[in-house]
């Protein structure tokens, strides 16, 4: 056998926290590290596997031989086997060979690995990534607007399906995204990028929701150095970056976490607590103190090493849920006897108050899609401490809505509205993200019936109406200029379109409205308090107009904003407003630069003293057909009084 020396990383505090569930930066300590000890580069090799007869490590370095290089298991019953092995170094591949206590030899990635072969290849890689960066004015920016309102217009984006290459197969690198999706995302006016999944992932149909090396970004486009590289490159151009992160399921493959080490070590051995039924994964074991340490340590990793802005929280229903897609038998009820699963309940509450102890500056969304009551109130008000959650019911009804003929939308207008009615029982963001566009679903254009005109004027009148609503905003990509297929794992998006008419108009509105968002107090300061939002009219089904106003911290920071979902004019349209003064068009989705008719408001309307639904004051204009307009007031000057002139002095 080769020489393996004994050495740790790991104090007798670090096992302590450990056996806690309280050692939350776990990366520093387990999992490869390349280092000298006694004057002699190696690396240095720890893993959990505390059912296992044997561990070795085999790799490139001894062929691949299972017995050649073991490890020691740790005396203290914390069941991590280590070792340091001279000359292996930065880019070696291995996998850790465990012998179960059932007969057999497993051979399994690293839960650590910092590294991933490119998939279909399975094998960790030590890596010890090192990256200079330069986002200090982002980061110094990031902390002084911690806890203060802020926009957040987020682009969702796969990394592989954004845009390929010429050949219409090969996806961008990191490094290729720094020059083609930054400038992009700057150019469309987006406070923030959403990636889905970038953790190693051996399936790409996945999309990056089944992963396997949750500590490295996957290998497809690069180097974990190039991705912080394009991360920093947002940060330099002002653009939070906001990551997906799966702990609420993992998968089966045979490298991975599953029978690590011939037993359920992160998951349950019961099915019906441990199996997930949708995606047929395996799931977390969230009352093993290890497990909790393990995904914490993760989440921080990303914010720590990667400098991301916030993290959204995949599934968190199926967390929170034992019977989640379970029928009756299917699952165990908690120890009450309720549907509730406390150990995933408390370990998001200490996820969200770990993150933001350390991070008060990030933010963590939750994709939840029940009326779970406090996701996005603080832990210590009894919440599940989440900054934000996915407003699911919104985007359902909105997309109900649309999808009907204009003739008909006056008998659904309650759907239109209905949202208002809880809008602001947690602080929501409305997502119309990759989930509404796969499956048959179609891309959201194919839901805005009628001739072609009609239905890009009812997309961007959606998007006019999503915009001013309270709350945070999300769009998957493609969606900013009309996708006309549905989103496909293997095909990039259709730029090509974009030299049409009406894909140009979709795309400058969505740039037009994401500027004006992020310069308008009024539809982000109070975005999250009723205070911030009142009706002027939602029951005009008739017509299936809305008109509300969207209010800022100081009262001459408001706006008044019509939407009409027929494909109608309605012209000398009363509404009321809570300014008086003139008031003065300053979006109009209608406009013919957008693809519209042009029937705009070009003139400021002065206010009149006529009551209207309950305001003292109230104006008449035109409403466009299927549009959303946006008025302002228009500020008053102050005149000097002009000075009296000097009477001539008589001779």
């Amino acid at each position: 056998m080769a020489t393996v020396k004994q050495h740790s990383l790991l104090t007798d505090y670090d096992i302590d926290l450990i056996r806690m569930g309280k050692h939350f930066r776990l990366y520093k300590k387990m999992g490869s590290h390349p280092m000298q000890l006694d004057g002699e580069w190696g690396t240095l090799f720890s893993v959990w596997a505390p059912s296992a007869l044997e561990v070795s490590v085999m790799g490139n370095f001894n062929f691949w031989n299972e017995k050649s290089h073991p490890l020691t298991v740790r005396q203290d019953g914390s069941g991590i086997w280590e070792g340091w092995i001279p000359g292996v170094g930065k880019g070696t591949l291995y996998k850790y060979s465990i012998q179960s206590r059932d007969g057999r030899r497993l051979a399994k990635g690293d839960p650590f690995a910092r590294f991933w072969e490119v998939p279909p290849n399975t094998a960790s890689i030590v890596w010890d990534p090192y990256y200079e960066w330069k986002d200090d004015k982002w980061l110094k920016e990031r902390a002084k607007k911690a806890g203060k309102p802020q926009p957040y217009s987020v682009y969702e984006v796969h990394l592989g399906t954004w845009k390929k290459k010429p050949d219409g197969i090969h996806s961008f690198s990191y490094k290729e995204l720094i020059d083609e999706l930054v400038p992009y995302v700057k150019e469309m006016g987006y406070t923030h990028v959403e990636f889905m999944p970038v953790m190693e992932h051996p399936y790409f149909p996945s999309w990056g929701y089944q992963v396997t090396g949750y500590f490295a970004p996957t290998s497809r486009f690069g180097f974990p150095e190039d991705f912080m590289a394009l991360v920093d490159a947002f940060h330099q151009e002002g653009i939070g970056v906001l990551l997906d992160w799966v702990p609420s399921h993992f998968p089966y493959d045979a490298h991975g976490l599953a029978d690590f080490d011939g037993t359920h070590l992160y998951d349950h051995a019961d099915t019906r607590k441990g199996f997930h039924p949708d995606w047929k994964s395996a799931v977390f074991n969230y009352g093993r103190w290890e497990v909790r340490s393990f995904l914490i340590s993760n989440a921080l990793y990303w914010l720590d090493e990667f400098h991301c802005d916030g993290l959204r929280v995949d599934a968190v229903a199926s967390m929170l849920y034992l019977d989640y897609s379970r029928k009756d038998g299917e699952w165990l009820p908690n120890e009450y006897g309720g549907k509730e699963n406390l150990e995933a309940i408390s370990f998001l509450k200490e996820f969200n108050e770990m993150v933001h102890r350390e991070y008060p500056d990030v933010v963590t969304i939750a994709e939840e899609s029940t009326a779970w009551d406090g996701v996005s109130k603080p832990v210590s008000e009894g919440g599940l401490g989440f900054d934000q959650k996915w407003m699911m019911g919104w985007m359902h009804d909105t997309l109900r809505y649309m999808q009907q003929d204009p003739l008909f939308r006056k008998n659904h207008h309650h759907e239109l509205t209905f949202s208002l009615i809880y809008a602001f029982t947690e602080k929501f963001m409305l997502p119309l993200s990759h989930d509404e566009v796969v499956h048959g679903k179609g891309p959201l254009i194919d839901r805005m019936p009628g001739d072609e005109w009609t239905r890009f004027a009812g997309l961007r009148a959606m998007y006019g109406y999503m915009w001013t609503h309270p709350g945070t905003n999300l769009l998957f990509m493609g969606g900013e200029f009309g996708q006309t297929t549905e989103w496909n794992i293997e095909r990039g998006l259709e730029w090509w379109l974009l030299k049409h008419d009406f894909h140009q108009g979709v795309q400058a509105w969505m740039k037009d409205l994401n500027r004006y968002y992020q310069s308008s107090k009024a539809l982000y300061e109070k975005q999250f308090e009723d205070e911030g939002f009142a009706w002027i009219e939602h029951a005009d089904y008739q017509n299936s107009i809305i008109t509300y106003v969207r209010k800022g911290e100081k009262p001459e920071d408001q706006i008044v904003v019509a939407c009409n979902f027929t494909p109608v004019a309605r012209e000398n349209y009363r509404f009321g407003v809570p300014l008086s003064g003139e008031w003065k068009e300053v979006l109009n989705s209608d406009d013919k630069k957008y693809g519209g008719k042009g029937v705009v408001n070009a003139k400021p309307v002065k206010s009149e003293k006529e009551e209207k639904h309950g305001f003292k004051q109230s104006i008449a204009l035109t409403i466009p057909p299927l549009s959303t307009i946006i008025l302002e007031p228009v500020a008053k000057k102050a005149k000097k009084a002009a000075a009296p002139k000097k009477a001539k002095a008589k001779k």
